[in-house]
């Protein structure tokens, strides 16, 4: 691991309109007619079946569909009346059933034959009636759900501040409404930037001739940005992590640089579509700040190339991916000699300073030594002008958003032909953002408080020990483990700890109030605000090296209010946020089916990825050690390598690209085995619970079918074009509709409930089956 569509006309209009009213049956939408006539079949039936009870209680109850004989003939398609479907049902007429049953009625397409394309079957409509507002580069889900926390979050960052309102929520409050608060920053315009610039150093391509080189150099930069809040992994990543391999202490963390376009796009050359659009970008915005055109043009151009040397010489996602390749610790000593054109100690001490002090014997992982090596060539080769004009375009870049509305239309430009988005959000929704994901801990606080209903937190913690007891049954069966190897990985599955909802910790004021004790907020200062807490939080970050790690630390787990789900490697830890425990993932008020197949597909995804090709890697207690049996291993990676295969062969019609099947290999093994924990956990609720009472206006599906549909409801989704080129080119998860297909078409369980012929497209010949 961020809006309905919003283009229907209401029937108010009629009422101003010189045409004839309709009828009431006109008037009803598809879905209304189809539940009227439901609840018309009902009635009927009710009545009928105390005249025929004596009879039928007498003769063989019909058989179900699920009963059915696998043949093409007989299996479900959409087409079959329901005179053919047995009664033998209970139907579930609730309100929340009802709701539910209306989700999946407008999204699925039952002209589509579930074993040809589950994903039109269940998604369809979805993807047909869905329309991408301007200022979104996709709908789904998640975005669904998001929008509607956007809205309540800003609910309470509206609010006025109170007399003795906990400190955290008036920093909050001050920090949204600076974000608000246009007058002010208009009223500023670009001189906050300008300044900084200065205090910084300066822009070569702002300052011209007057530009001294003598007083840069690449490192005394990255100190000046260290101090004024600005990130220091312009040149080197330089972060405090926890040691893979001792996961109980932290550790100095050496890695390839972060830069402003992805790799994948500037390895492409200058001439690439994307490059043109981010090079026209930095000429536009320095000349907004008061560059001369023609000079921005060359300098920048030759910055940019500079930029495109640093992703040249990184290591690309593909390669990333073996953890211990990356794991090359060396003592400052040794990195001294090594790479000598780098000041480590001085270097290190200066962005740890005032926290810790470190000495030769200090050590430091370094993922890519290479890189280092590579990247002392390259600034060894680099006049500093350029270096300058590189570093300083990044600062620039990284403000323009808490700016003038000049300069963020320019960066409007550039987001749209990167994600084809024409609009930006809607300011409140931009501040609201900004706010909860630059304040988290505050933020989130505010939110369970008000919003979130704490029975979802007890009912998801029971599916949780649900489907962990499905992927411990695996883990015990599986016929490709030897005894040693399945040992270690039960131990692994059983101590691994789940986070829900939220830690406790975050309804102690006084404990809210000392972790942002020290940060400062401005309601009309954007910009520096902004600055103040992304220095806060390399302080904090920073400041914990000597520490011990605490893997339990509520601050780390306290981002609730977020639709998101979380696997930790080094905690070996599952977390579902609060944010998430709500919508069409999860609800109190509809069968457990809906809820198993949401929700629980997330849950098992996240319990799968401590066995993925990434998280499989490291042991019960987050190290990294190889625990894994060598011919064990190796069958391991054959499954995988099916799977790699199974999706680089989708192709996505819209923009005729194929997926990556090794980059998004971790999420695909992950959807894989999650789908199948969920469909067994819901098997054993069902048989503790009783089989569930079908849906209004769907009665012909069985409640094994409705997991189904409701597990592919969650991935249904539209993207723009841009979008989807940049998510199969940089991400890790595929597409909505692999994420469908890919996993249920290799569940011989699917295909049974749905009586799939084999060799049709949803069940085929050759599945793949890692957990």
């Amino acid at each position: 691991m961020k809006s309905p569509s919003k283009n229907g006309a209401t029937n108010i209009f009629y009422d101003f309109m010189l045409v004839p009213r309709p009828s009431f049956w006109a008037q009803r939408s598809r879905l209304e007619k189809r539940l009227i006539l439901s609840l018309g079949v009902i009635s009927v039936l009710a009545v009928a079946f105390l005249a025929a009870f004596l009879a039928t209680a007498l003769m063989k109850t019909s058989t179900d569909v699920n009963d059915m004989p696998q043949t093409s003939e007989l299996r479900l398609s959409p087409s079959m009346p329901p005179a053919v479907i047995s009664k033998d049902y209970n139907l579930c007429t609730s309100p929340g059933c009802i709701h539910t049953a209306s989700k999946l009625l407008i999204n699925m397409d039952d002209k589509t034959d579930p074993c040809d394309d589950f994903y039109d079957f269940a998604c369809g409509s979805f993807v047909k009636n869905t329309r991408i507002p301007d200022d979104k580069t996709s709908v789904n889900t998640f975005s669904i759900i998001t929008d509607q926390l956007q809205e309540q979050i800003r609910a309470l960052l509206d609010e006025p501040i109170s007399e003795n309102e906990p400190r955290p929520f008036v920093l909050a409050k001050t920090l949204y409404q600076a974000c608000m608060n246009r007058t002010a920053i208009e009223a500023r315009g670009v001189q906050p930037l300008l300044d900084m610039l200065r205090r910084l150093g300066g822009w070569p391509v702002l300052q011209g001739d007057t530009w001294n080189e003598n007083s840069f150099s690449w490192e005394e930069s990255v100190y000046r940005f260290r101090e004024a809040g600005y990130s220091v992994d312009y040149f080197l990543d330089f972060s405090i992590s926890v040691d893979v391999k001792n996961s109980t202490k932290r550790i100095i963390d050496l890695d390839q640089a972060s830069l402003g376009l992805s790799r994948e796009y500037l390895n492409r050359g200058f001439s690439d579509k994307l490059v043109q659009a981010y090079y026209e970008y930095m000429v536009d915005i320095a000349t907004l700040l008061g560059a001369e055109r023609a000079k921005a043009e060359v300098e920048l151009k030759e910055s940019l190339q500079f930029e495109m040397k640093l992703a040249n010489i990184s290591l690309p996602l593909e390669k990333r991916r073996n953890a211990t390749s990356l794991y090359n610790p060396m003592t400052i000593a040794e990195l001294q000699q090594k790479f000598p054109r780098i000041p480590w100690l001085a270097y290190i001490n200066r962005l740890l300073s005032p926290h810790v002090q470190v000495g030769l014997d200090e050590v430091a992982i370094v993922n890519v030594p290479k890189y280092i090596t590579d990247l002392e060539d390259l600034l060894e080769k680099t006049p500093k002008r350029v270096q300058a004009n590189y570093v300083m375009w990044r600062v620039a870049g990284a403000s323009v958003s808490y700016l003038t509305e000049d300069l963020r239309r320019r960066q409007l430009a550039y987001v749209t032909a990167l994600s084809g988005k024409t609009e930006r959000e809607s300011r409140w929704k931009e501040c609201a953002d900004t706010t909860s994901v630059s304040m988290s801990i505050a933020v989130g606080a505010l939110y369970i408080r008000k919003y979130f209903n704490e029975n979802s937190k007890s009912n998801a913690l029971e599916m949780v020990n649900d489907i962990r007891q499905q992927f411990r049954k695996t883990l015990e069966t599986v016929d490709w483990m030897d005894e040693k190897t399945r040992h270690e990985a039960l131990e692994k599955a059983d101590a691994m700890a789940s986070h829900i909802a939220y830690p406790s910790e975050m309804l102690d004021n006084n404990k809210l109030t000392e972790f942002y004790s020290g940060l400062e907020m401005s309601s009309d200062k954007l910009m520096e605000s902004v600055l103040n807490l992304t220095l806060f939080g390399t302080e904090y970050l920073f400041g914990k090296l000597r520490e011990p790690v605490n893997k339990t630390d509520w601050v780390t787990h306290g981002r609730p209010a977020i639709v998101n789900a979380f696997y930790s490697s080094i905690e070996n830890s599952i977390q579902f946020p609060a944010g998430i425990l709500q919508g069409a993932f999860f609800s109190a008020n509809r069968p457990a089916y809906m809820n198993y197949g949401a929700i629980g597909f997330v849950i098992g995804h996240e319990i799968t990825h401590g066995f993925d090709d990434q998280g499989r890697q490291f042991d019960k207690n987050g190290n990294l050690v190889d625990w894994w049996q060598e011919t064990t291993k190796q069958k391991y990676l054959e499954k995988a390598k099916c799977i790699i295969d199974q999706y680089f062969n989708y192709t996505v019609k819209e923009v005729n690209m194929k997926l990556n099947g090794v980059n998004t290999q971790g999420e695909n093994i992950a959807d894989n085995g999650g789908i199948k924990e969920a469909y067994y956990a819901y098997q054993a609720w069902t048989q503790r619970h009783g089989e569930e009472a079908r849906l209004p206006g769907l009665e012909k599906y069985s409640a094994r079918q409705l997991f189904w549909m409701s597990a592919a409801n969650t991935w249904c989704s539209v993207y723009r074009n841009e979008a989807i080129k940049l998510r199969i080119t940089t991400g890790f998860h595929a597409p909505g509709r692999f994420r469908v297909i890919g996993p249920m078409s290799n569940m011989e369980e699917f295909a049974a409930d749905f009586k799939c012929p084999a060799g049709s497209p949803m069940n085929p010949v050759k599945k793949c089956k890692v957990w």
